[in-house]
């Protein structure tokens, strides 16, 4: 989606910002998606506000795109590849499905290491939610505060969700040229959210905790998740444990609990 300033840049470079008429002809015949077409009228709107410009602007409707799951093996990839203070913010979002822009808004205060709580800052006009998060990112986190002397009050990652995407991307490219894996380029940022709320609604199959969990206000946007990973497929990583101490590791590792045979307590993971 453009923003309001490209958007008007746009607009600005084909035509006269105070002809309505021509502004809206434009966007019409311009031959974008309905999405980019979407933006364009919304920048165009905030102007004519701005400006006391009487225009009938239309409304267009953004085009729905297939949302698409990577494997919990490439996100691993991803994560343990870059940076020490990058593979800490990856591992938050395939955790705890935070928006870029949630992880770099989050305080040092914000993450409750001792009982591994991360209480975000929700966009979008979200709801607030509690998030748990892992042995393995706790120690992450906790190394990343003391290595860079961080106090309560302070930004827990520097830079902004504009800084962060662009160094994922660098990131994720150059390693798929590395490793001649040319599908690490098609994932994204979202896309770590995107395999929390799957990961999330087929290990519960509670929709109303999974909407909760992503901080949505509408069921309609969670329920997208329902039908985007096949339930009956063998795409399955197995564990046992004897004891509860191994249970425990296993659960907390992600795995789910599937039955108890000879005192052999099993469980298993999506890969």
């Amino acid at each position: 989606m453009l923003s309001i300033n490209k958007s008007l840049s746009l607009l600005g470079r084909y035509c006269n910002l105070g002809n309505p008429e021509q502004v809206v002809s434009f966007i019409a015949k311009h031959d974008v998606s309905s999405g980019t077409k979407e933006s364009l009228c919304y920048a165009y709107r905030k102007y004519c506000k701005f400006h006391n410009i009487d225009a009938d602007i239309p409304f267009y409707k953004a085009d729905s795109k297939p949302v698409r799951i990577p494997t919990n093996e490439k996100l691993e990839v991803l994560i343990s590849n870059p940076s020490r203070t990058l593979g800490t913010k990856l591992l938050l979002s395939k955790e705890t499905g935070l928006r870029p822009i949630e992880v770099q808004l989050l305080k040092v205060k914000d993450v409750d290491l001792e009982q591994r709580l991360v209480y975000p800052k929700t966009a979008k006009h979200g709801s607030s939610r509690t998030l748990k998060i892992s042995n393995r990112l706790q120690s992450m986190i906790q190394e990343h505060v003391i290595r860079n002397k961080l106090r309560p009050e302070e930004q827990l990652f520097k830079g902004n969700a504009t800084q962060y995407s662009k160094n994922f991307r660098h990131m994720r490219n150059y390693l798929a040229n590395k490793l001649h894996e040319p599908s690490l380029a098609t994932i994204t940022l979202y896309s770590f959210r995107h395999h929390f709320a799957c990961a999330t609604y087929h290990r519960t199959k509670d929709l109303l905790f999974t909407k909760q969990q992503l901080g949505h206000r509408r069921i309609e946007t969670t329920m997208v998740y329902c039908r985007l990973i096949d339930l009956n497929d063998d795409d399955w990583t197995s564990k046992t444990a004897t004891s509860t101490v191994e249970a425990q590791k296993l659960i907390e590792c992600g795995f789910e609990y599937v039955t108890t045979f000879n005192n052999i307590m099993l469980f298993r993971k999506r890969k």
